[in-house]
């Protein structure tokens, strides 16, 4: 398939168009980013993102990341257990049951997968959500509240660490995520801006580099602005600075909340 991309600045809202009656030609409008910079990649910080040529498979690149991710997740396994088996008593034991929150997400190519998480809500955190609507700080599809009312005692503390997000290893086991990609979403890939979906080439991860420039703090847009910057620069290094500024962001608890 060949694809013709065009950076229009005076375009306000950013489309993927294909001509009528065209099988294989896709112009790609890129939204002007109205944020603040410092919220966004010094990149494209304030202006189109350009990309210079279409994204190209490597699967060289692919089987290497692969294998990091088995390397990584079978190293860490004995201590993942250990934290797993301490965090569903001390949720057993503070919040009752159920241990794990588990949801459907939005993976590689729109694929809707299982994902795992230690539970840090009320068990009816999803009837209130509606009722919640209007303490939403973020656009778009996103919903997130600061100091939410949902968010038990325990889970506050699992969400601070990021210890909640352990269970996630088994979904990097099984190939559904990786350790570094855009984070899947809730939503499904229907619900996603034509634009959006460029996101859906890459691998979803349990960090990503919208996590290390501002985690829970950047709105949807801004977060897909961020995932191409990725799919554009990923490589082995740029993966393990990703994953030393995550240590360093859970560090600081930047924006985990």
């Amino acid at each position: 398939m060949w694809h013709v991309r065009a950076s229009i600045r005076a375009a306000s809202d950013a489309v993927l168009a294909r001509p009528e009656g065209s099988d294989g030609m896709a112009i790609r409008l890129v939204q002007a980013s109205t944020a603040p910079a410092s919220r966004l990649s010094r990149h494209f910080a304030g202006g189109i993102l350009q990309r210079s040529a279409p994204a190209t498979l490597r699967p060289g690149y692919e089987r290497a990341k692969r294998s990091f991710d088995l390397v990584v997740c079978l190293v860490l396994l004995p201590v993942a257990l250990v934290l797993i088996a301490l965090c569903s008593l001390a949720v057993l034991v503070c919040d009752g049951r159920p241990i794990f929150f588990c949801q459907d997400r939005t993976g590689r190519g729109g694929r809707r997968f299982r994902m795992y998480k230690f539970r840090t809500m009320i068990a009816n955190a999803v009837e209130l959500k509606a009722e919640l609507a209007a303490l939403n700080h973020l656009s778009g599809p996103d919903f997130k509240i600061e100091n939410d009312p949902r968010i038990t005692k325990l889970g506050a503390i699992l969400r601070k660490t990021s210890l909640d997000e352990v269970p996630q290893l088994l979904n990097v086991l099984r190939g559904e995520m990786s350790l570094v990609g855009p984070r899947p979403t809730s939503f499904e890939a229907s619900t996603y801006d034509l634009w959006h979906t460029e996101r859906l080439e890459l691998m979803p991860g349990i960090t990503g580099l919208w996590q290390v420039s501002g985690r829970s703090d950047v709105d949807f847009d801004d977060r897909v602005r961020l995932d191409i910057e990725y799919l554009e620069r990923r490589g082995f290094w740029f993966d393990l600075w990703i994953l030393l500024r995550t240590v360093a962001a859970l560090a600081q608890q930047r924006g985990a909340y």
